[in-house]
């Protein structure tokens, strides 16, 4: 099945691009010529890399408005809901990307990418969709430098560059906390909620389990702490008769 459907997504591509009959609607698409004389001449095209550069902005700040909705926090109850917003931004980032080539350079470029974003979506294996958002980019600038526009390419990489560096300042977790005493969950629950939240953290949802003695919480870790000192601190600072059992997990 992934190899029909892949196999729809290059076939035009591929017909666009070797079919004789199609060579005058592949002088219309797609500007070989144009791309050719591009090259690291393009850093000196400062209007066309202003312009690019607005496009990744905007796209990028429209896709955080949609991303950061103020009801989504509402419906937040794991991890991987939590890390949404970025993946969210990136897709927005990269649909730019896509745009601001074809715009310039033709459809034909967009059937490429379409084909090679067929082949990641059946035959690529990611841990996540984040993973999978920052192998489209990759993919995306090896295109863009093979079609001889380094200067986007630069610049692609440099945006992406910024935004990974500043999701990734202060990463998502998970802790669950197991094993409480029975009558005093809520009070447990409290307790810790309130060290992490002391620590720097930003808690995005919180649950409570009375029957199996567990509270967990989702929260953005500081940018100055590392897990292990968030788990030392918190046994340090929590009373050893509201401690638990804490299992970990880092986005």
């Amino acid at each position: 099945m992934a190899d029909t459907r892949t196999g729809w997504v290059i076939l035009p591509a591929l017909a666009l691009l070797l079919a004789p009959e199609t060579a005058s609607a592949q002088t219309a698409l797609f500007d070989t010529d144009e791309l050719m004389s591009v090259g690291w001449r393009g850093f000196l095209d400062l209007p066309y890399i202003l312009e690019s550069f607005a496009s990744l902005l905007l796209a990028t700040a429209l896709g955080a408005l949609i991303a950061f909705h103020p009801m989504t926090r509402r419906t937040v109850d794991t991890l991987e809901e939590a890390e949404l917003p970025k993946v969210y931004i990136i897709y927005a980032l990269i649909g730019a990307v896509v745009g601001v080539t074809v715009l310039k350079y033709g459809l034909v470029v967009g059937l490429v990418i379409f084909g090679l974003g067929g082949l990641m979506r059946f035959r690529t294996n990611t841990t996540s969709t984040r993973d999978t958002g920052r192998l489209i980019i990759v993919t995306l600038v090896g295109l863009i430098s093979g079609l001889n526009l380094p200067h986007f390419a630069v610049l692609a990489t440099l945006f992406a560059f910024v935004l990974i560096y500043l999701f990734d300042a202060n990463p998502m977790c998970r802790v669950v906390v197991e094993g409480l005493p029975g009558k005093r969950v809520a009070e447990a629950a409290e307790v810790h909620r309130a060290i992490l939240c002391g620590l720097g953290c930003k808690i995005v949802s919180e649950k409570k389990a009375f029957a199996r003695k567990r509270v967990e919480f989702v929260f953005r870790m500081p940018r100055a702490k590392t897990r292990e000192e968030l788990h030392a601190e918190i046994l340090r600072q929590v009373p050893a008769e509201l401690r638990g059992e804490m299992d970990w997990e880092v986005e």
